[in-house]
């Protein structure tokens, strides 16, 4: 099974347009040493033709065009897109859906009935999508591996995980189940397997019993902080308002990664605030210590 990162930050990429935080300001100046980073979005196969998208992200089309083997040009017109995964309804997980109205057919997509309901009201992309190519969809049962049909070899088991639904919709305050998943991706073949989770708020027996099955985790980097935006003057919201295990702190992710033992451990849409970001920096080089990875566009993850 290969796994590419396709984008690797959270929403705004790295640096955000309209910021001139530390990271953002050094890196378009060359005073930081960093890369930049797209919105998150990872690519999964298992005989390298046909590629499960997991969140459809605004840079959709660049992810694209820097990933040659999700175009296998079989025909005068082809996608080695051959299903949509959303993880959750965020803007920055779904937009890229509209980048992808040329499918020529409905585009099939699998996800939670609170996220397809969002989808449908309070951010309505399927009525719009219904004028172009359409959209299949399949609910994403959140018990249970399944097998998405022209999928070989791969299952996918969803997790309701603890965060919140969008700004905008209707149970933003009321959380229902499937708001936001992890999800554990297993090969069949080599028995192999990859807990996904973008976005993470709180761990349960559940979430860690994932973590500790499987051989690589590739999770929640969004924040160093707990009062990462606050400090800055960015928000007054801390991280877990908004819905993120912050990396630091007894309880944090770091500590979090450092008792599931020995296995891949990488993080994945972080924010253009977090000093993780900068190569140089105390925070990077404390994830090296621990033996934690930054995920980078381009990333491949072979299992």
């Amino acid at each position: 099974m290969k796994i590419i990162v396709l984008g690797s930050a959270a929403g705004g990429g790295f640096p955000q347009w309209n910021c001139n935080c530390r990271n953002c300001a050094g890196v378009r100046s060359g005073a930081v040493r960093a890369t930049p980073r797209t919105q998150s979005s990872i690519a999964v196969s298992a005989n390298g033709s046909d590629w499960v998208l997991i969140n459809a992200s605004p840079d959709i089309l660049s992810q694209l065009r820097a990933t040659p083997a999700l175009q296998p040009a079989r025909a005068a017109r082809d996608s080695g897109i051959a299903a949509v995964i959303l993880m959750d309804a965020q803007v920055d997980h779904v937009t890229g859906l509209l980048m992808l109205r040329e499918a020529g057919a409905p585009l099939p997509l699998y996800c939670s009935a609170s996220v397809w309901g969002d989808l449908n009201t309070g951010l309505p992309l399927a009525p719009v999508l219904g004028h172009y190519c359409g959209v299949q969809w399949h609910e994403l049962a959140l018990a249970g591996a399944v097998s998405l049909p022209g999928i070989e070899g791969i299952t996918f088991t969803a997790l309701d995980l603890s965060s919140k639904a969008p700004p905008y919709s209707p149970h933003r305050h009321n959380p229902a189940p499937g708001d936001n998943i992890g999800l554990l991706i297993a090969d069949s073949a080599s028995g192999k397997s990859l807990f996904y989770a973008p976005g993470l708020g709180a761990v349960d027996p559940r979430v860690d019993a994932a973590m500790r099955g499987a051989d690589c985790v590739l999770v929640d980097g969004t924040f160093w902080r707990a009062d990462e935006m606050q400090r800055l003057g960015f928000s007054a919201k801390s991280a877990a308002d908004m819905g993120h295990l912050p990396q630091s702190g007894a309880n944090g992710m770091l500590a979090l990664l450092e008792g599931i033992g020995a296995r891949r451990k990488i993080l994945i849409h972080i924010n253009n605030t977090n000093p993780i970001l900068d190569d140089d920096s105390a925070e990077r080089a404390s994830l090296a210590r621990h033996g934690v990875e930054v995920a980078f566009d381009g990333m491949e993850i072979d299992l």
